[in-house]
């Protein structure tokens, strides 16, 4: 993700992302672009609402919103809105930044695929994880085709950027995380791999997977489990696997610690 000096804002599209983006809040809206030509009731609907607020909604033709978005696939509305915040990595270790003994981060290592990025935040944000981490220059960034592709859960991420993966693995380790690498070529699978408690889990990219760097930097290495014909699956589902697991795990140990207290 390398940082965009040009410009200080950008066209989100779909009615999933403008959406988030308002209720969010942590972007400017200036302007919303609606299709004149028949956009249909949803799109008409969250027009009239924010034609309520001071945010100026225009309507275009269709071939103005698909140059405006870059994209056919806008739903019929986009908005001018100012670049998702992100966070440096340090900050997200400092004491008031409100990690603890059971914070759970994801860690996105050379993922370039706008889409499975997108994916890959929107499944950190339903499943609750704690903070996504990405590299600077090596990685998809928050732009508007990854907010389409996580529909709009993108803008309740909190996105940390680092300039030095690998490096930035031994501060976490420093600060007690365990760090977990999911590899395909691993011998223990995620069933069989803790999850629970402070740790970090890392995705590699599409074609080569977690960098040897940083893959020889985690503690451990699992795989998924299987079965069928086909020896791989995509970054963004492998991933959403992963997170599941880990959470179903952190649920699981969280019940029993609650059982135990009430006995």
């Amino acid at each position: 993700m390398k940082p965009d000096h040009r410009t200080k804002d950008e066209i989100i599209y779909g009615i999933h992302p403008v959406t988030e983006a308002l209720k969010a809040g942590r972007r400017k809206v200036s302007r919303v672009y609606i299709s004149r030509e028949n956009p249909g009731k949803r799109v008409n609907k969250l027009a009239e609402k924010i034609r309520k607020t001071d945010i100026y909604v225009e309507a275009v033709s269709r071939d103005q919103l698909n140059k405006l978005s870059r994209s056919d696939y806008h739903q019929d509305i986009a908005a001018r809105v100012s670049l998702l915040p992100t966070t440096a990595g340090s900050r997200l270790l400092e004491p008031e930044s409100g990690i603890g003994p059971d914070t759970f981060l994801l860690v996105i290592d050379s993922v370039v695929d706008p889409q499975n990025f997108g994916a890959l935040v929107r499944t950190a944000v339903c499943m609750g994880a704690d903070a996504v981490i990405i590299s600077r220059d090596r990685s998809a960034g928050p732009g508007p085709a990854a907010s389409r592709a996580s529909a709009g859960a993108m803008e309740h991420a909190r996105i940390c950027v680092v300039t030095n993966l690998a490096n930035y693995m031994k501060d976490l380790k420093k600060n007690g995380f365990w760090i977990i690498g999911l590899d395909h070529m691993a011998h223990q699978s995620i069933a069989e791999t803790d999850m629970t408690g402070k740790c970090a889990l890392i995705i590699g990219g599409e074609d080569t997977g977690i960098r040897p760097l940083v893959k020889r930097r985690c503690d451990f290495l699992c795989a998924i489990a299987q079965s069928g014909p086909v020896n791989s699956l995509n970054a963004s589902v492998a991933g959403g696997m992963a997170v599941y697991e880990a959470m179903r795990q952190r649920r699981t140990a969280a019940l029993k610690k609650n059982n135990a207290k009430t006995r």
